[in-house]
């Protein structure tokens, strides 16, 4: 619970005027737009997608399959290697003269993923991404400070599109340059601002350091996305900048970001929207579709993209899917970790936001750290490395900190690991994704 109430939302929840018809569409209406959109979409990849029609061809469906919603799953996923080996432009339905723009992956290991837009994608992905902001309370004429890294990484720009699409006033800033971040918040005073919520925290200890108040900067809102964060990283930014902090999802697979949002009103899970992203969830074990409700892997298919189409794409993120509040459509719960940045660590599965919100409840710890895997003889071992607060830098305070953490991660997790207590500022900052794990075991 705040100690400090955050400012009043001033409206900032939209008026039933100010939603598009499917923000508005009852869930019957949305089902027959996505039973239409499913049969054009899977036509769509079959046609102009060498790669859809040997693997429609080879499991023995074909579009005009699918009579219902549940007839999806008769259909084959698409995974990640699947782009790359249809590298560079092998997933695109159409001719390349039509492509209006290309982003990719940033390519970590092997070839990167490729995606491609036509001139109607783009409007689609700014329309999104448009909603998004407004759903998290941002409307015309609000500055927004843009902080998602642009080029090839799809962040920065469907960010930018959407909020000029909203009629926002965008200032492109982009990552890095902490300093400049801030004083660039000071001087511009911009409304909102869109970021990685790592890179935000990296942000509030700039402020610190440069001893400003963040609760007197002008933002009112933050749209952060593009990593997991839990609640209590939330409320740990809500409070510190007297803001409202918004959680926004997407993947360049699927679009980029706006492929689902938080409503500021509710903060209570992201709605998808649905009428052009069909989301399903399955167990990652097995790939059964499992009934809303039930944790598991999220899977998309895309119901409107005319440059690549993708088909049950394997997003690897686990969430659940529940019944929509501030909207119809439904809502994903926060993701709570990654099937392949899943630990297992002497049998037991670890994720990194498990970690986190252990170390949040303790007052002496900062939200920056990394999970440090070591190999000991035959046995894997865990490092939680993680930066003391300014003031929290005494031996004893740091000695009990660890042993707390320790104990919380033995009792709750049930696996031993080490915690190393670090100065402040020394575990390395990130404008993008923060680096979780650093994986120094034997690849062998």
């Amino acid at each position: 619970m705040l100690q400090i109430p955050l400012r009043k939302l001033d409206r900032l929840k939209p008026l039933p005027s100010e939603l598009d018809r499917y923000e508005l569409a009852t869930i019957e209406e949305l089902c027959a737009w996505q039973r239409q959109q499913l049969v054009w979409s899977l036509r769509h990849a079959y046609d102009n997608v060498p790669h859809y029609r040997a693997k429609f061809d080879a499991v023995g469906v074909h579009p005009n399959d699918l009579k219902s919603l549940d007839d999806l799953a008769k259909f084959p996923f698409t995974v990640k290697a699947d782009l790359r080996d249809n590298y560079p432009f092998g997933m695109f339905a159409v001719p390349e003269r039509q492509i209006t723009r290309i982003h990719a992956s940033s390519g970590t290991t092997g070839k990167p993923t490729v995606v491609g837009y036509t001139k109607r994608d783009i409007e689609i992905w700014s329309d999104v991404v448009a909603r998004s902001i407004r759903a998290a309370g941002g409307r015309a004429g609000m500055k927004l400070h843009n902080a998602y890294g642009y080029g090839l990484f799809t962040g920065g720009l469907g960010a930018h599109y959407g909020a000029e699409r909203l009629g926002c006033t965008v200032i492109p800033v982009s990552g890095g340059m902490t300093e400049r971040q801030v004083q660039l918040i000071t001087d511009f005073k911009p409304d909102i601002i869109m970021v990685t919520p790592s890179y935000m925290l990296a942000i509030l200890d700039e402020f610190r350091k440069q001893g400003l108040d963040p609760r007197k900067s002008s933002l009112r809102i933050g749209i952060f996305g593009a990593e997991p964060w839990t609640n209590a990283v939330r409320e740990e930014i809500e409070e510190a900048f007297d803001l409202h902090a918004v959680d926004i999802y997407g993947l360049s697979e699927v679009i980029g970001p706006g492929v689902a949002s938080e409503c500021v009103e509710t903060k209570d899970g992201l709605h998808i929207w649905e009428d052009h992203f069909y989301p399903e969830i399955i167990d990652p074990h097995t790939g059964r579709v499992v009934p809303d409700g039930q944790e598991g892997e999220l899977v998309f298919t895309s119901l409107t993209k005319e440059a690549m189409p993708i088909i049950r794409y394997r997003t690897r993120d686990l969430t659940r899917l529940l019944p929509g509040t501030a909207r119809a459509m439904r809502r994903m719960e926060k993701v709570t970790g990654r099937t392949d940045d899943m630990i297992i660590l002497r049998g037991v599965n670890v994720f990194p936001t498990q970690i986190e919100e252990k170390l949040l409840t303790i007052p002496a710890l900062s939200m920056h750290y990394q999970l440090v895997l070591t190999r000991s003889g035959r046995m894997d071992e865990m490092e939680v490395h993680v930066e003391a607060r300014p003031g929290s830098t005494a031996l004893e305070i740091r000695k009990a900190a660890a042993n707390r953490l320790e104990q919380a991660i033995k009792d709750t997790i049930g696996i031993s690991s080490k915690v190393i207590i670090r100065d402040p500022d020394s575990i390395e900052r990130s404008a993008g994704k923060a680096r979780r794990i650093v994986d120094r075991r034997p690849q062998n």
